[in-house]
Protein backbone atom coordinates (compact mmCIF):
# COMPACT_ATOMS: atom_id res chain seq x y z
CA UNK A 1 0.00 0.00 0.00
CA UNK A 2 1.45 3.50 -0.71
CA UNK A 3 1.36 6.33 1.39
CA UNK A 4 -1.64 8.57 0.64
CA UNK A 5 -1.20 12.51 0.04
CA UNK A 6 -2.68 13.07 3.48
CA UNK A 7 -1.45 10.86 5.84
CA UNK A 8 1.39 11.49 8.52
CA UNK A 9 4.90 10.69 6.73
CA UNK A 10 7.86 9.91 8.41
CA UNK A 11 9.39 11.62 11.61
CA UNK A 12 11.28 15.12 9.84
CA UNK A 13 14.46 13.90 11.71
CA UNK A 14 14.49 11.04 9.09
CA UNK A 15 14.80 8.12 11.25
CA UNK A 16 18.44 5.92 10.74
CA UNK A 17 18.10 2.61 8.08
CA UNK A 18 19.17 -0.82 8.79
CA UNK A 19 18.73 -3.48 6.41
CA UNK A 20 20.06 -7.08 7.87
CA UNK A 21 19.91 -9.57 5.59
CA UNK A 22 20.93 -13.26 6.02
CA UNK A 23 22.31 -15.34 3.61
CA UNK A 24 19.84 -19.16 3.03
CA UNK A 25 17.98 -18.72 6.53
CA UNK A 26 15.28 -20.59 6.86
CA UNK A 27 11.96 -19.56 7.72
CA UNK A 28 12.00 -20.95 11.45
CA UNK A 29 16.09 -20.61 12.31
CA UNK A 30 15.63 -18.27 14.55
CA UNK A 31 14.00 -17.85 18.11
CA UNK A 32 11.74 -15.78 17.90
CA UNK A 33 10.41 -17.97 14.39
CA UNK A 34 10.20 -21.43 16.47
CA UNK A 35 13.73 -22.18 16.89
CA UNK A 36 15.79 -23.68 19.30
CA UNK A 37 18.95 -21.89 17.96
CA UNK A 38 20.02 -19.52 20.23
CA UNK A 39 19.11 -15.94 18.91
CA UNK A 40 18.47 -13.21 21.52
CA UNK A 41 19.62 -10.26 19.76
CA UNK A 42 17.85 -10.95 16.92
CA UNK A 43 14.87 -11.93 19.49
CA UNK A 44 15.36 -8.50 20.75
CA UNK A 45 14.28 -6.43 17.35
CA UNK A 46 11.04 -8.94 17.84
CA UNK A 47 9.73 -7.58 21.08
CA UNK A 48 8.79 -4.05 22.48
CA UNK A 49 9.10 -2.02 19.68
CA UNK A 50 9.07 -4.16 16.85
CA UNK A 51 6.97 -6.35 14.93
CA UNK A 52 7.04 -9.99 13.23
CA UNK A 53 6.02 -10.43 9.72
CA UNK A 54 4.67 -13.50 9.02
CA UNK A 55 4.11 -13.33 5.20
CA UNK A 56 7.12 -11.78 4.07
CA UNK A 57 8.21 -12.80 0.83
CA UNK A 58 11.72 -13.17 -0.88
CA UNK A 59 12.67 -14.22 -4.27
CA UNK A 60 13.86 -17.88 -4.05
CA UNK A 61 17.85 -17.12 -4.01
CA UNK A 62 20.55 -15.10 -3.49
CA UNK A 63 21.05 -12.60 -5.93
CA UNK A 64 17.42 -12.32 -7.25
CA UNK A 65 16.09 -11.26 -3.78
CA UNK A 66 19.37 -9.05 -3.26
CA UNK A 67 18.64 -7.33 -6.45
CA UNK A 68 14.95 -6.69 -5.59
CA UNK A 69 15.56 -6.16 -2.10
CA UNK A 70 17.91 -2.89 -3.71
CA UNK A 71 15.97 -1.47 -6.29
CA UNK A 72 12.17 -2.41 -5.10
CA UNK A 73 11.60 -4.19 -8.43
CA UNK A 74 11.16 -7.45 -9.73
CA UNK A 75 14.66 -9.46 -10.41
CA UNK A 76 13.96 -9.70 -14.50
CA UNK A 77 13.62 -5.79 -14.09
CA UNK A 78 16.76 -4.92 -11.79
CA UNK A 79 18.69 -7.53 -14.45
CA UNK A 80 19.40 -10.34 -12.51
CA UNK A 81 15.94 -12.83 -13.45
CA UNK A 82 18.80 -15.61 -12.66
CA UNK A 83 22.14 -15.71 -11.59
CA UNK A 84 24.86 -13.07 -11.67
CA UNK A 85 25.87 -14.05 -15.74
CA UNK A 86 24.53 -13.26 -18.85
CA UNK A 87 22.63 -15.50 -19.91
CA UNK A 88 22.48 -14.06 -23.39
CA UNK A 89 18.48 -13.29 -23.81
CA UNK A 90 18.19 -9.97 -23.02
CA UNK A 91 18.67 -7.58 -20.01
CA UNK A 92 16.55 -9.22 -17.89
CA UNK A 93 19.23 -11.94 -17.31
CA UNK A 94 22.44 -10.18 -17.83
CA UNK A 95 23.80 -10.59 -14.35
CA UNK A 96 23.91 -7.49 -13.14
CA UNK A 97 22.14 -4.18 -11.81
CA UNK A 98 20.60 -2.51 -14.54
CA UNK A 99 21.95 0.83 -14.54
CA UNK A 100 18.96 2.53 -15.79
CA UNK A 101 17.33 1.09 -12.13
CA UNK A 102 18.56 3.22 -9.13
CA UNK A 103 19.37 1.47 -5.87
CA UNK A 104 17.80 2.44 -3.10
CA UNK A 105 21.38 3.74 -1.71
CA UNK A 106 20.92 5.84 -4.46
CA UNK A 107 17.25 7.13 -4.14
CA UNK A 108 18.51 8.04 -0.49
CA UNK A 109 21.47 9.95 -1.17
CA UNK A 110 19.50 12.53 -3.10
CA UNK A 111 18.59 15.63 -1.15
CA UNK A 112 15.00 17.09 -1.06
CA UNK A 113 13.76 20.31 0.13
CA UNK A 114 9.95 20.18 0.70
CA UNK A 115 7.79 22.34 2.09
CA UNK A 116 7.47 22.05 5.70
CA UNK A 117 3.97 20.83 6.78
CA UNK A 118 1.95 22.59 9.60
CA UNK A 119 0.14 20.36 11.96
CA UNK A 120 -2.38 23.55 12.68
CA UNK A 121 -2.92 24.21 9.34
CA UNK A 122 -4.21 22.42 5.72
CA UNK A 123 -1.24 23.84 4.04
CA UNK A 124 2.45 24.29 4.55
CA UNK A 125 3.58 26.92 6.76
CA UNK A 126 6.30 28.61 4.66
CA UNK A 127 9.27 26.58 5.79
CA UNK A 128 10.79 24.33 4.28
CA UNK A 129 12.64 21.19 5.49
CA UNK A 130 15.33 18.82 4.42
CA UNK A 131 14.31 15.20 3.06
CA UNK A 132 17.00 12.39 2.23
CA UNK A 133 20.61 13.23 1.82
CA UNK A 134 21.61 9.86 3.91
CA UNK A 135 25.04 8.49 4.24
CA UNK A 136 24.98 5.73 2.89
CA UNK A 137 27.39 2.18 3.79
CA UNK A 138 27.08 -1.42 3.03
CA UNK A 139 28.78 -4.18 4.45
CA UNK A 140 28.91 -8.13 3.32
CA UNK A 141 27.59 -9.92 0.15
CA UNK A 142 27.39 -7.94 -2.95
CA UNK A 143 26.33 -10.66 -5.31
CA UNK A 144 24.83 -8.45 -7.87
CA UNK A 145 27.38 -7.56 -10.24
CA UNK A 146 28.41 -10.07 -12.70
CA UNK A 147 30.26 -13.27 -11.67
CA UNK A 148 33.46 -13.76 -9.36
CA UNK A 149 35.01 -16.69 -10.09
CA UNK A 150 35.82 -18.00 -5.90
CA UNK A 151 39.23 -19.03 -7.55
CA UNK A 152 40.00 -15.78 -9.61
CA UNK A 153 43.18 -13.61 -8.74
CA UNK A 154 43.53 -10.69 -7.04
CA UNK A 155 44.61 -9.15 -10.86
CA UNK A 156 41.43 -11.04 -12.30
CA UNK A 157 39.33 -9.02 -9.77
CA UNK A 158 41.14 -5.57 -10.30
CA UNK A 159 40.82 -5.97 -13.85
CA UNK A 160 36.81 -6.59 -13.55
CA UNK A 161 35.70 -4.78 -11.00
CA UNK A 162 33.76 -1.47 -12.02
CA UNK A 163 33.63 -1.94 -15.12
CA UNK A 164 30.43 -1.55 -17.24
CA UNK A 165 29.45 -5.21 -16.69
CA UNK A 166 30.68 -5.69 -13.00
CA UNK A 167 29.01 -2.73 -11.27
CA UNK A 168 30.44 -2.04 -7.72
CA UNK A 169 28.47 -0.78 -4.53
CA UNK A 170 30.36 2.49 -4.32
CA UNK A 171 29.36 2.76 -8.16
CA UNK A 172 25.81 2.21 -7.05
CA UNK A 173 25.36 4.69 -4.33
CA UNK A 174 27.01 3.44 -1.20
CA UNK A 175 29.63 5.76 0.11
CA UNK A 176 31.61 3.27 1.80
CA UNK A 177 31.88 -0.45 1.51
CA UNK A 178 33.39 -3.53 3.26
CA UNK A 179 32.66 -6.83 1.50
CA UNK A 180 32.83 -9.50 -1.26
CA UNK A 181 31.34 -8.68 -4.79
CA UNK A 182 30.79 -12.54 -5.28
CA UNK A 183 29.01 -15.49 -3.81
CA UNK A 184 29.40 -18.17 -0.91
CA UNK A 185 33.24 -18.69 -0.16
CA UNK A 186 35.49 -19.18 2.42
CA UNK A 187 34.53 -17.95 5.98
CA UNK A 188 38.15 -17.85 7.02
CA UNK A 189 39.81 -16.55 3.48
CA UNK A 190 36.61 -14.77 1.41
CA UNK A 191 36.73 -14.56 -2.31
CA UNK A 192 36.66 -11.37 -3.89
CA UNK A 193 36.97 -9.37 -0.55
CA UNK A 194 37.28 -5.76 -1.37
CA UNK A 195 37.42 -2.36 0.74
CA UNK A 196 36.17 0.66 -0.70
CA UNK A 197 37.25 -0.03 -4.55
CA UNK A 198 40.50 -1.86 -3.56
CA UNK A 199 40.67 -5.65 -3.56
CA UNK A 200 41.75 -6.67 0.24
CA UNK A 201 45.28 -8.91 -0.65
CA UNK A 202 46.65 -9.12 2.36
CA UNK A 203 46.67 -12.37 4.41
CA UNK A 204 43.72 -12.69 7.05
CA UNK A 205 45.02 -12.77 10.75
CA UNK A 206 44.72 -15.27 13.03
CA UNK A 207 41.29 -15.55 13.54
CA UNK A 208 39.85 -14.48 10.85
CA UNK A 209 35.89 -15.59 10.45
CA UNK A 210 33.95 -13.24 7.82
CA UNK A 211 30.65 -12.98 9.83
CA UNK A 212 32.70 -11.15 12.69
CA UNK A 213 34.20 -9.15 10.57
CA UNK A 214 31.03 -7.88 8.62
CA UNK A 215 29.30 -7.23 12.06
CA UNK A 216 32.32 -5.28 13.26
CA UNK A 217 33.01 -3.19 10.15
CA UNK A 218 28.97 -1.85 10.73
CA UNK A 219 30.16 -1.30 14.58
CA UNK A 220 33.01 0.63 12.68
CA UNK A 221 31.19 2.55 10.60
CA UNK A 222 28.11 3.55 12.95
CA UNK A 223 31.25 4.91 15.60
CA UNK A 224 33.35 6.78 13.33
CA UNK A 225 30.36 8.93 11.62
CA UNK A 226 31.60 12.04 13.13
CA UNK A 227 28.77 14.12 16.00
CA UNK A 228 29.09 17.00 13.86
CA UNK A 229 27.63 15.22 10.80
CA UNK A 230 23.85 15.46 11.54
CA UNK A 231 23.12 12.98 8.23
CA UNK A 232 21.07 10.43 8.77
CA UNK A 233 22.57 6.86 7.88
CA UNK A 234 21.35 3.89 5.65
CA UNK A 235 23.36 0.88 6.29
CA UNK A 236 22.56 -2.45 4.44
CA UNK A 237 24.61 -5.46 6.37
CA UNK A 238 24.29 -8.07 3.89
CA UNK A 239 25.89 -11.56 5.55
CA UNK A 240 26.86 -14.70 4.21
CA UNK A 241 25.73 -16.88 6.94
CA UNK A 242 24.20 -19.69 7.35
CA UNK A 243 25.29 -20.03 3.76
CA UNK A 244 27.56 -22.49 2.38
CA UNK A 245 29.97 -24.09 3.44
CA UNK A 246 29.60 -25.15 7.32
CA UNK A 247 32.28 -23.07 8.89
CA UNK A 248 32.66 -22.15 12.15
CA UNK A 249 34.95 -22.43 15.51
CA UNK A 250 35.09 -25.61 17.12
CA UNK A 251 34.22 -24.19 20.13
CA UNK A 252 31.11 -22.20 19.02
CA UNK A 253 29.96 -25.89 17.13
CA UNK A 254 30.73 -27.98 20.35
CA UNK A 255 27.70 -25.51 22.31
CA UNK A 256 25.17 -27.24 19.67
CA UNK A 257 26.96 -30.91 19.43
CA UNK A 258 24.18 -33.77 20.88
CA UNK A 259 21.16 -31.27 20.08
CA UNK A 260 20.55 -32.66 16.96
CA UNK A 261 21.22 -36.38 17.92
CA UNK A 262 17.06 -36.76 17.79
CA UNK A 263 16.84 -35.86 14.00
CA UNK A 264 15.63 -33.52 12.28
CA UNK A 265 11.60 -35.61 12.40
CA UNK A 266 11.67 -34.26 15.87
CA UNK A 267 12.74 -30.57 15.13
CA UNK A 268 10.29 -30.07 12.63
CA UNK A 269 7.45 -31.72 14.87
CA UNK A 270 9.14 -29.38 17.91
CA UNK A 271 9.21 -26.04 15.63
CA UNK A 272 5.95 -26.35 14.29
CA UNK A 273 4.67 -26.94 17.93
CA UNK A 274 6.80 -23.70 19.10
CA UNK A 275 5.30 -21.32 15.94
CA UNK A 276 1.68 -22.38 17.14
CA UNK A 277 2.87 -21.45 20.66
CA UNK A 278 3.78 -17.91 19.54
CA UNK A 279 1.12 -17.05 17.72
CA UNK A 280 2.54 -17.13 13.89
CA UNK A 281 0.86 -19.97 12.62
CA UNK A 282 -2.70 -21.23 13.88
CA UNK A 283 -3.26 -24.75 14.74
CA UNK A 284 -5.35 -25.84 11.96
CA UNK A 285 -2.27 -25.46 9.50
CA UNK A 286 -0.79 -28.99 9.67
CA UNK A 287 2.81 -29.51 9.24
CA UNK A 288 4.19 -30.28 5.67
CA UNK A 289 5.00 -34.44 5.76
CA UNK A 290 8.70 -34.70 5.43
CA UNK A 291 10.22 -33.77 2.19
CA UNK A 292 9.65 -37.48 -0.27
CA UNK A 293 13.91 -37.28 -0.82
CA UNK A 294 15.04 -37.00 3.02
CA UNK A 295 14.85 -40.40 4.95
CA UNK A 296 13.29 -41.17 7.96
CA UNK A 297 16.09 -40.31 10.53
CA UNK A 298 16.16 -44.26 11.98
CA UNK A 299 17.46 -45.20 8.64
CA UNK A 300 20.29 -42.63 9.53
CA UNK A 301 23.86 -44.73 9.90
CA UNK A 302 26.28 -42.25 10.67
CA UNK A 303 23.83 -39.81 13.41
CA UNK A 304 26.95 -38.08 14.87
CA UNK A 305 28.14 -36.47 11.80
CA UNK A 306 24.65 -35.45 11.25
CA UNK A 307 24.61 -33.52 14.70
CA UNK A 308 28.26 -32.24 13.75
CA UNK A 309 26.95 -30.76 10.55
CA UNK A 310 23.57 -28.97 12.24
CA UNK A 311 25.48 -28.46 14.96
CA UNK A 312 27.87 -26.38 13.06
CA UNK A 313 24.65 -24.80 10.71
CA UNK A 314 23.71 -23.79 14.54
CA UNK A 315 26.53 -22.15 15.80
CA UNK A 316 27.06 -20.13 11.93
CA UNK A 317 23.76 -18.42 12.99
CA UNK A 318 24.66 -17.99 16.63
CA UNK A 319 27.85 -16.17 15.61
CA UNK A 320 25.38 -14.01 13.32
CA UNK A 321 23.56 -12.85 16.13
CA UNK A 322 25.99 -12.18 18.27
CA UNK A 323 27.80 -9.92 16.24
CA UNK A 324 24.00 -8.55 15.07
CA UNK A 325 24.02 -7.71 19.03
CA UNK A 326 27.12 -5.68 18.93
CA UNK A 327 25.55 -3.39 16.13
CA UNK A 328 22.73 -3.19 18.50
CA UNK A 329 24.75 -1.61 20.99
CA UNK A 330 27.36 0.45 18.46
CA UNK A 331 23.61 2.01 17.62
CA UNK A 332 22.98 2.99 21.27
CA UNK A 333 26.58 4.00 22.59
CA UNK A 334 25.73 6.46 19.83
CA UNK A 335 22.44 7.59 20.74
CA UNK A 336 20.58 6.71 17.36
CA UNK A 337 19.31 2.77 18.68
CA UNK A 338 15.50 4.49 19.50
CA UNK A 339 15.70 6.47 15.67
CA UNK A 340 17.02 3.47 13.93
CA UNK A 341 14.45 1.56 11.60
CA UNK A 342 15.89 -2.03 11.59
CA UNK A 343 14.76 -4.85 9.45
CA UNK A 344 16.15 -8.32 9.45
CA UNK A 345 15.32 -11.27 7.07
CA UNK A 346 16.84 -13.63 5.07
CA UNK A 347 17.04 -14.00 0.97
CA UNK A 348 15.42 -17.42 0.57
CA UNK A 349 14.38 -20.58 2.13
CA UNK A 350 16.84 -23.28 3.17
CA UNK A 351 19.58 -24.22 0.86
CA UNK A 352 19.33 -28.18 0.12
CA UNK A 353 22.24 -28.28 -2.27
CA UNK A 354 24.53 -31.28 -1.54
CA UNK A 355 28.00 -30.37 -2.45
CA UNK A 356 29.18 -33.48 -4.21
CA UNK A 357 32.95 -34.67 -3.01
CA UNK A 358 35.07 -35.81 -5.83
CA UNK A 359 34.33 -33.53 -8.50
CA UNK A 360 36.35 -32.84 -12.05
CA UNK A 361 38.83 -30.29 -11.05
CA UNK A 362 37.88 -26.96 -11.84
CA UNK A 363 34.48 -27.54 -11.98
CA UNK A 364 31.50 -26.93 -9.27
CA UNK A 365 32.01 -27.28 -6.53
CA UNK A 366 35.69 -28.33 -6.67
CA UNK A 367 36.62 -24.94 -7.65
CA UNK A 368 36.36 -23.85 -4.08
CA UNK A 369 38.99 -26.11 -3.16
CA UNK A 370 42.59 -25.05 -3.13
CA UNK A 371 44.70 -25.08 0.20
CA UNK A 372 44.50 -23.54 3.17
CA UNK A 373 46.60 -20.61 4.94
CA UNK A 374 48.48 -23.34 6.31
CA UNK A 375 49.12 -25.80 3.49
CA UNK A 376 46.63 -28.15 4.20
CA UNK A 377 44.28 -29.38 1.34
CA UNK A 378 40.52 -27.99 1.12
CA UNK A 379 38.65 -31.06 0.76
CA UNK A 380 35.28 -30.40 -1.16
CA UNK A 381 32.26 -32.27 -0.10
CA UNK A 382 30.06 -33.69 2.36
CA UNK A 383 32.75 -36.43 3.61
CA UNK A 384 31.56 -38.95 6.89
CA UNK A 385 34.65 -39.01 7.84
CA UNK A 386 35.77 -34.91 8.14
CA UNK A 387 34.05 -32.77 10.85
CA UNK A 388 32.59 -30.15 9.59
CA UNK A 389 33.57 -26.25 10.95
CA UNK A 390 37.52 -26.63 9.47
CA UNK A 391 38.97 -24.47 7.07
CA UNK A 392 39.78 -27.33 5.46
CA UNK A 393 36.84 -28.42 4.67
CA UNK A 394 33.76 -27.56 2.33
CA UNK A 395 30.54 -29.25 3.81
CA UNK A 396 26.71 -28.21 3.66
CA UNK A 397 24.20 -29.57 5.62
CA UNK A 398 21.87 -31.22 2.99
CA UNK A 399 18.07 -31.43 2.00
CA UNK A 400 16.96 -33.05 5.44
CA UNK A 401 18.06 -30.22 7.99
CA UNK A 402 17.12 -27.77 4.84
CA UNK A 403 13.55 -29.63 5.36
CA UNK A 404 13.68 -28.29 9.25
CA UNK A 405 14.79 -25.47 8.35
CA UNK A 406 11.94 -24.29 5.91
CA UNK A 407 9.19 -26.29 8.88
CA UNK A 408 6.35 -26.03 8.55
CA UNK A 409 6.30 -25.13 4.88
CA UNK A 410 7.48 -27.37 1.58
CA UNK A 411 10.47 -27.25 -0.50
CA UNK A 412 13.44 -25.14 -0.35
CA UNK A 413 15.81 -21.85 -1.49
CA UNK A 414 15.04 -22.23 -5.73
CA UNK A 415 11.73 -22.98 -5.34
CA UNK A 416 8.68 -20.78 -5.18
CA UNK A 417 6.79 -23.08 -2.91
CA UNK A 418 6.28 -21.50 0.60
CA UNK A 419 9.59 -23.47 1.56
CA UNK A 420 11.93 -21.56 -0.83
CA UNK A 421 10.39 -18.22 -0.63
CA UNK A 422 9.22 -17.07 3.21
CA UNK A 423 11.12 -15.38 5.17
CA UNK A 424 11.29 -14.61 9.19
CA UNK A 425 11.16 -10.85 9.28
CA UNK A 426 11.28 -8.23 11.67
CA UNK A 427 11.47 -4.43 11.32
CA UNK A 428 12.13 -2.73 15.01
CA UNK A 429 11.59 1.05 15.49
CA UNK A 430 11.67 1.51 19.54
CA UNK A 431 10.76 5.74 19.28
CA UNK A 432 7.20 4.39 16.73
CA UNK A 433 6.37 1.11 17.44
CA UNK A 434 6.52 1.07 20.90
CA UNK A 435 3.23 3.32 21.01
CA UNK A 436 1.36 1.41 18.99
CA UNK A 437 -1.38 -1.24 20.46
CA UNK A 438 -2.89 -2.92 17.76
CA UNK A 439 -1.88 -5.77 15.17
CA UNK A 440 -3.69 -7.90 12.48
CA UNK A 441 -3.87 -11.43 13.39
CA UNK A 442 -4.93 -14.35 11.60
CA UNK A 443 -8.12 -13.56 9.35
CA UNK A 444 -8.38 -10.73 9.65
CA UNK A 445 -9.12 -10.33 13.84
CA UNK A 446 -7.27 -7.12 16.22
CA UNK A 447 -5.69 -7.77 19.89
CA UNK A 448 -3.72 -5.93 21.68
CA UNK A 449 -0.64 -7.82 22.28
CA UNK A 450 2.92 -6.55 23.47
CA UNK A 451 4.29 -9.06 20.70
CA UNK A 452 3.24 -7.41 17.20
CA UNK A 453 2.65 -9.66 14.70
CA UNK A 454 1.39 -8.90 11.28
CA UNK A 455 -0.21 -11.28 8.71
CA UNK A 456 -0.53 -9.25 5.66
CA UNK A 457 1.89 -10.45 2.55
CA UNK A 458 4.55 -8.57 1.71
CA UNK A 459 7.52 -8.73 -0.72
CA UNK A 460 11.21 -7.12 -0.24
CA UNK A 461 11.10 -4.97 -2.65
CA UNK A 462 8.67 -3.02 -0.09
CA UNK A 463 11.37 -2.07 1.89
CA UNK A 464 12.48 0.04 -0.77
CA UNK A 465 9.00 1.63 -0.79
CA UNK A 466 9.34 2.24 3.03
CA UNK A 467 12.98 3.28 2.82
CA UNK A 468 11.72 6.15 0.75
CA UNK A 469 8.83 6.89 2.56
CA UNK A 470 10.94 6.97 6.15
CA UNK A 471 13.13 9.21 4.48
CA UNK A 472 10.87 11.72 2.73
CA UNK A 473 11.99 11.26 -0.38
CA UNK A 474 10.03 10.93 -3.83
CA UNK A 475 9.46 7.14 -4.58
CA UNK A 476 10.70 6.52 -8.56
CA UNK A 477 8.06 5.46 -10.82
CA UNK A 478 9.34 2.28 -11.69
CA UNK A 479 9.48 1.29 -8.08
CA UNK A 480 7.01 -1.66 -8.03
CA UNK A 481 6.88 -2.32 -3.97
CA UNK A 482 4.59 -0.89 -1.69
CA UNK A 483 5.30 0.76 1.48
CA UNK A 484 4.50 -0.78 4.82
CA UNK A 485 4.35 2.44 6.64
CA UNK A 486 1.12 2.55 7.85
CA UNK A 487 1.64 -0.69 9.64
CA UNK A 488 4.35 0.90 11.14
CA UNK A 489 2.02 3.65 12.26
CA UNK A 490 -0.40 1.19 13.03
CA UNK A 491 -3.29 1.70 10.44
CA UNK A 492 -5.50 -0.66 9.49
CA UNK A 493 -3.81 -3.27 7.06
CA UNK A 494 -5.34 -3.09 4.05
CA UNK A 495 -5.46 -5.53 0.98
CA UNK A 496 -2.59 -5.00 -1.39
CA UNK A 497 -2.86 -3.37 -4.30
CA UNK A 498 -1.18 -5.51 -6.87
CA UNK A 499 -1.12 -9.34 -7.00
CA UNK A 500 2.55 -11.23 -6.06
CA UNK A 501 4.70 -12.72 -9.06
CA UNK A 502 7.33 -15.34 -9.17
CA UNK A 503 9.78 -16.76 -11.54
CA UNK A 504 13.29 -18.77 -11.26
CA UNK A 505 14.21 -21.32 -12.99
CA UNK A 506 10.96 -21.66 -14.23
CA UNK A 507 9.30 -22.37 -10.76
CA UNK A 508 6.36 -19.46 -10.72
CA UNK A 509 4.15 -18.22 -8.45
CA UNK A 510 0.93 -15.89 -8.31
CA UNK A 511 -0.51 -14.26 -4.83
CA UNK A 512 -3.52 -13.07 -5.18
CA UNK A 513 -5.76 -11.78 -2.05
CA UNK A 514 -6.32 -15.57 0.20
CA UNK A 515 -5.26 -17.35 -3.37
CA UNK A 516 -1.65 -18.60 -4.59
CA UNK A 517 -1.26 -20.33 -7.56
CA UNK A 518 2.29 -22.36 -8.07
CA UNK A 519 4.18 -24.28 -10.82
CA UNK A 520 7.08 -26.31 -9.63
CA UNK A 521 9.22 -26.40 -13.40
CA UNK A 522 10.87 -30.07 -12.46
CA UNK A 523 7.70 -32.20 -11.92
CA UNK A 524 6.89 -31.91 -15.98
CA UNK A 525 8.76 -33.27 -17.82
CA UNK A 526 9.76 -30.49 -20.83
CA UNK A 527 7.31 -28.32 -19.06
CA UNK A 528 9.02 -25.21 -18.08
CA UNK A 529 9.31 -24.55 -22.23
CA UNK A 530 5.57 -24.17 -22.18
CA UNK A 531 4.55 -20.84 -20.52
CA UNK A 532 1.41 -19.81 -22.47
CA UNK A 533 -1.87 -19.82 -21.44
CA UNK A 534 -3.45 -23.06 -22.46
CA UNK A 535 -7.39 -22.98 -21.36
CA UNK A 536 -7.58 -26.45 -21.60
CA UNK A 537 -4.20 -27.72 -19.63
CA UNK A 538 -4.29 -26.47 -16.09
CA UNK A 539 -2.26 -29.20 -15.05
CA UNK A 540 0.94 -29.13 -12.86
CA UNK A 541 -0.65 -25.67 -11.79
CA UNK A 542 -1.17 -25.82 -7.79
CA UNK A 543 -3.60 -23.35 -6.12
CA UNK A 544 -3.71 -23.40 -2.39
CA UNK A 545 -6.22 -20.96 0.23
CA UNK A 546 -3.29 -19.41 1.85
CA UNK A 547 -5.28 -18.43 5.05
CA UNK A 548 -6.33 -22.08 5.41
CA UNK A 549 -3.82 -24.18 3.83
CA UNK A 550 -0.38 -22.01 3.75
CA UNK A 551 1.51 -25.36 4.25
CA UNK A 552 0.73 -26.61 0.50
CA UNK A 553 -1.19 -29.58 1.58
CA UNK A 554 -4.41 -29.61 -0.52
CA UNK A 555 -4.27 -28.48 -4.08
CA UNK A 556 -8.04 -26.95 -4.69
CA UNK A 557 -6.72 -26.42 -8.98
CA UNK A 558 -9.41 -28.68 -10.04
CA UNK A 559 -12.13 -27.30 -8.56
CA UNK A 560 -11.38 -23.63 -8.91
CA UNK A 561 -10.40 -24.07 -12.85
CA UNK A 562 -12.05 -20.60 -13.56
CA UNK A 563 -9.91 -18.97 -11.05
CA UNK A 564 -6.68 -20.86 -11.79
CA UNK A 565 -7.13 -19.77 -15.45
CA UNK A 566 -7.62 -16.25 -14.25
CA UNK A 567 -4.06 -16.26 -12.35
CA UNK A 568 -2.40 -18.16 -14.88
CA UNK A 569 -3.49 -14.97 -17.41
CA UNK A 570 -2.33 -13.11 -14.39
CA UNK A 571 1.08 -14.34 -14.27
CA UNK A 572 1.59 -14.48 -18.24
CA UNK A 573 0.71 -11.05 -18.37
CA UNK A 574 3.35 -10.52 -15.52
CA UNK A 575 6.05 -12.58 -17.21
CA UNK A 576 5.68 -10.63 -20.63
CA UNK A 577 5.90 -7.33 -19.16
CA UNK A 578 9.23 -7.75 -16.93
CA UNK A 579 10.75 -10.03 -19.66
CA UNK A 580 10.45 -13.72 -18.38
CA UNK A 581 12.14 -15.94 -20.89
CA UNK A 582 11.53 -19.75 -21.07
CA UNK A 583 13.37 -22.15 -18.75
CA UNK A 584 15.87 -23.61 -19.43
CA UNK A 585 17.69 -20.57 -20.81
CA UNK A 586 20.14 -22.55 -22.52
CA UNK A 587 19.70 -26.55 -22.32
CA UNK A 588 20.80 -28.40 -19.60
CA UNK A 589 23.67 -30.91 -20.19
CA UNK A 590 23.42 -34.71 -18.73
CA UNK A 591 25.26 -34.37 -15.73
CA UNK A 592 23.27 -30.80 -14.70
CA UNK A 593 20.53 -30.90 -12.13
CA UNK A 594 17.73 -28.45 -12.58
CA UNK A 595 18.37 -26.41 -8.89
Amino acid sequence: MRIKNNEKSADPTRPNILIILADDLGFSDVGCFGSEIETPNIDSLAREGGIRFTQMYNCARCCPSRASLLTGVYPHQAGVGHMVYDAGVGPAYQGYLRWNVETVAEMLKKEYHCAKESEDTDGDDGESEKRGGYTTFMVGKWHVGSEYPPDASHEWIRNAMGDETHPTPIQRGFDEYYGTLGGGGSYYRPPSLVRGDKVVEEAMPAGFYYTDAINDKACDFIDGMSKSNRKPFFMYVAHCAPHWPLHAPKDEIDKYRGEYMHGWDEVRERRHSKLVEQGLIPPTWQCSPRDEHSPPWEHIANKEFEDARMATYAAQITIMDRGIGRILKALQRNGVYQNTVIFFLSDNGGCAEYLKENGEEGQWPEFYGGVTSDGQRIQVGNLQNLNPGGDETFMSYDLPWSNASNTPFRLFKSFVHEGGISTPFVIHWPSMISSRKHVQCIKGEERNDSCRICHSPCIVMDIVATCCDLAGVPLPHHVEGESLLPILYGNDVTTRTRPLFWEHQGNRAVRLDKWKLVYRCCERENSCNKQENEDDDIHGWELYNMEEDRTELHNLASENQVQVHHMIQLWSDWAARVGVKPWPLKPLTEDEEDW
